[in-house]
């Protein structure tokens, strides 16, 4: 069963809030589904179903459905059984499919550390996923590698702190200045900083990223099978680095592997007005070349 969003002081933010189960969690779909595989799309760290607003319109306009949804604890979406790492996450996103009645295909789409969750999705739903696309995304790769570990950990403790301080109110006026990176529009941008400015979107946020070593492990339990489509979209040209090695290593193993380095974007704006058309190219490269 869905709710639209209710009415506040403020314009209501765009979607409806999906029982999963006892609790709820905000969906935005955007396009008619046309018989052709949905997009099921993932958000990193810090981030909720908004950021995909321009990544949304542009596979609408291209007469594809996708959802993009708010994790658990995060954005508008009620609090979810502890411990958040991706075994709960997955097991979130089937539920909040099946609820939706939606079977599949998809194609799966996962930025920054979403990429753990489409991969960890993948590796445990294979007959419902057609192909995955990779946005400068997270691999189980990264916390082995002797710079990535570290700063992994280091982002946990920074967002560990940054949770409290928003109980304090900080991230307020944090939000109204740094909320949106990405380049949204003008509605999706303040709803963004809504978002990002909320103490309860924080304390969710760390409380994943505690546990990013855990799905990281999970997500790295599998690889792909060989002829699954995987598309990778890194921020930067294409320049020798290992954080590009472990980037490219998923689309470089497919038989039907493809990579686009993005010159002059970065990290968040990827998603942006400015650059989110190649995230648009990995989805129809996977449509393309799968076999089903």
């Amino acid at each position: 069963m869905s709710v639209a969003l209710a009415q506040t002081s403020q314009k209501p933010p765009r979607g409806e809030r999906v029982d999963i189960g006892g609790r709820r969690l905000r969906v935005v779909r955007a396009g008619v589904s046309g018989g052709r595989p949905t997009i099921v799309l993932e958000h990193g760290a810090f981030g909720c179903a908004t950021d995909w607003t321009v990544v949304q319109e542009r596979l609408a306009a291209k007469g594809l459905a996708s959802i993009a949804y708010d994790r658990a604890g995060l954005g508008y979406s009620d609090p979810g059984p502890k411990p958040r790492d991706g075994r709960a996450i997955v097991s979130d996103q089937a539920a909040l499919l099946r609820a939706l009645d939606e079977t599949g295909p998809f194609v799966v789409v996962g930025h920054s550390m979403g990429g753990l969750m489409v991969r960890l999705f993948a590796l445990t739903h294979p007959e419902q996923v057609l192909g995955v696309v990779l946005v400068d995304a997270v691999t189980p790769d990264v916390v082995t590698h002797p710079v990535g570990g570290p700063g992994v950990d280091a982002f946990s403790r920074i967002l560990g702190w940054t949770s409290e301080g928003a109980k304090l109110g900080m991230m307020r006026p944090v939000a109204a200045v740094a909320g949106d990176r990405i380049g949204l529009p003008p509605e999706a941008s303040a709803e963004k900083r809504r978002i990002y400015g909320s103490a309860s979107h924080a304390l969710w946020a760390a409380e994943e990223v505690s546990h990013w070593r855990a799905t990281s492990d999970q997500a790295r339990a599998g690889d792909f099978a060989p002829a699954l489509p995987v598309a990778v979209i890194t921020a930067g040209a294409h320049t020798v680095t290992a954080l590009k090695e472990i980037q490219s290593a998923p689309a470089i193993a497919s038989l039907n592997g493809y990579i686009e380095h993005v010159p002059r974007a970065g990290h968040a704006n990827l998603l942006g007005r400015r650059f989110a058309d190649p995230i648009v190219r990995g989805v129809e490269h996977v449509l393309a070349t799968a076999h089903r």
